[in-house]
């Protein structure tokens, strides 16, 4: 990040964030080209807080996009690069049959409006896949708005002809981009809409975990240029780690959902609840522990340690997670281990009929972050080993000291998965990217499952959390093996991510500030740091984006930056 450099404005060209919100694509920008965003433009003061706490040198404008005057903003300036994101929610497939806002629907008719007004040579736009049904909007027996079903994509292509060739007189697209633009239809700039702008567009479905993020984000992105330059899309630089690229070393493995989680937070039990948890939650939270820990096939490992040795310290996770095929590294004294088969699950909200529980794993990216309200939870699994009938009693939780180690393993293993509140996802492993963020709420959770050893006869009624004791172990309900020996599941926890967690999962930097104080003193509340979050453009994607089309807008500093955020 160059929030803390001073960077002397000599560019020629200028760069417009337009829909700005928290500040991914800004942050991506600055992480391609080594300089901050010229203007950011969000109605939303929230946003523009901490849009402006991580891109201090950027104009910022906080009002409409339409009452934005393009030629006001850039003063005669050229625009080198706009990017567009405009709100969603009304093309997404989340929304379903519910009515739409007209008015939202259109927001997109803004890039039309700066192609006309100040013709920025590059535009990028940003958008969910189902941009592409963008068409007239009808009124039902309800008299609520909704798309028309027989028109599907009319809007999007009369949008599409606009930019470039041109378009008929009596086009829908056309008298809709009108009544948008306050155009009179007979007037210069009309014309020049008919006439098409001469722009080359090209659009593209990208995933960001094949970009570097750990999230499976997928977007639509739009690149238009009227430099007569090349449109470039960036090679990916990662994939699943079975895929012939990366055996080949040609590409990265996918980043995880695991490198993402705060292991030193702690899961709750579901049965001390003081309100039970739905039904639909209940049903992916088992799904998702038959899938990533009954079944789980190869749980990995990462490493326990206590903190600084001061008395009483919460037990943390080492830095690397260990393949369970890969040695341990040195025991030492005051050190433990712990197996972990993380997973996500999907909850909230119900399934609709037909739809099965969502568990997703934690080895692949997290889902798209949006604004739609999905939820996910963590879910891990802890084992507890027993031998010869003695118990060790309660056992320690992530956050206490571990036991004294002795010559006989008392300690726990760790199985985990990641929870997600709503949708048809069946949870995620922890070596898996991390599922999509929501924007309505933190909606992952992380679950833990504690576990007791198992024995064939004897001793398995003995839990070593009270709470789990009506389990009828002698149905071998919820049985691991690890490393050939059985264990029993003896309690659930579950925690819903926090928006540190979710921020990193959506590739953001770990310098990025996100709960910045406001002007009375408080921070940022929690909910609106996950808005911004699930309406962000993720930073890896859009760097990737404008590295590859305008990298003569970098400067003397872009290496440099693009390294700090490589680190991050």
């Amino acid at each position: 990040m160059i929030r803390d450099q001073f960077l002397l404005d000599i560019a020629e060209e200028m760069i417009v964030d337009n829909f700005a919100g928290g500040g991914g694509a800004s942050c991506g920008i600055e992480l391609a080209l080594g300089r901050h965003v010229d203007v950011a433009i969000n109605h939303d003061p929230e946003a523009v807080l901490l849009h402006s706490m991580n891109h201090p040198q950027t104009n910022h404008l906080c009002e409409s996009v339409w009452d934005v005057k393009p030629l006001e903003v850039t003063q005669g300036r050229p625009v080198g690069l706009a990017w567009f994101s405009p709100d969603c929610k009304h093309f997404s497939k989340a929304k379903g049959g519910a009515p739409v806002k007209k008015e939202i629907r259109g927001l997109a008719w803004v890039k039309i409006r700066w192609a006309l007004l100040v013709r920025p040579r590059v535009m990028i736009l940003e958008n969910v896949e189902e941009f592409v049904t963008w068409c007239p909007v009808i009124k039902g027996e309800d008299d609520a708005l909704r798309p028309d079903p027989d028109r599907k994509g009319e809007t999007f292509d009369g949008f599409v002809a606009m930019l470039t060739t041109g378009i008929a007189a009596d086009h829908p697209a056309f008298l809709e981009a009108c009544e948008f633009l306050e155009l009179d239809r007979a007037g210069a700039l009309a014309q020049r809409l008919l006439n098409g702008l001469g722009y080359a567009v090209q659009y593209r479905e990208l995933r960001a975990c094949d970009y570097s993020a750990p999230t499976i984000r997928k977007r639509l992105f739009m690149i238009c240029r009227c430099d007569g330059k090349p449109i470039v899309w960036p090679e990916p630089t990662h994939g699943a780690p079975t895929s012939a690229a990366v055996l080949a070393k040609q590409r990265k493995p996918w980043r995880t959902a695991a490198e993402c989680i705060d292991w030193s937070i702690p899961c709750p039990s579901i049965f001390e609840r003081a309100r039970p948890l739905a039904d639909a939650t209940q049903r992916r939270i088992a799904r998702g522990l038959k899938r990533y820990v009954i079944e789980a096939a190869d749980p990995f490992i990462v490493t326990l340690s206590h903190g600084e040795g001061k008395p009483g310290a919460a037990q943390r996770w080492g830095s690397g997670a260990r393949d369970i095929r890969a040695p341990f590294q040195t025991v030492t004294a005051n050190s433990s281990y712990a197996v972990v088969a993380p997973t996500l699950i999907q909850t909230g909200y119900g399934e609709r009929p037909g739809q099965a529980p969502r568990a997703p794993g934690l080895d692949k990216p997290l889902g798209t972050a949006v604004a739609g309200g999905v939820k996910h939870a963590l879910v891990s699994t802890f084992l507890a080993k027993h031998y010869g009938g003695n118990y060790q009693g309660d056992g320690a939780a992530l956050d206490a000291p571990a036991h004294t180690v002795t010559t006989a393993d008392h300690h726990a293993l760790v199985s985990s998965h990641l929870v997600k509140l709503r949708g048809q996802c069946t949870g995620s492993a922890a070596d898996e990217p991390v599922p999509t963020i929501s924007a309505q709420g933190t909606h992952i959770g992380e679950v833990r499952a504690f576990l007791v050893k198992y024995y064939s006869e004897g001793g398995q009624d003995q839990d070593c959390r009270d709470p789990m004791h009506t389990i009828p172990t002698k149905d071998r309900l919820g049985l691991v093996t690890v490393a050939g020996e059985e264990y029993q599941i003896a309690d659930i926890g579950m925690r819903m991510l926090e928006p540190h967690e979710l921020y990193a999962a959506q590739g953001f930097p770990a310098s990025y500030v996100i709960a910045p104080a406001m002007a009375n003193g408080k921070r940022l509340p929690k909910h609106a740091q996950v808005r911004m979050c699930g309406n962000s453009v993720s930073p890896p994607m859009a760097a990737a984006l404008v590295r590859a089309n305008v990298p003569e807008m970098a400067s003397w500093s872009a290496g440099e930056t693009r390294r700090i955020g490589a680190a991050a």
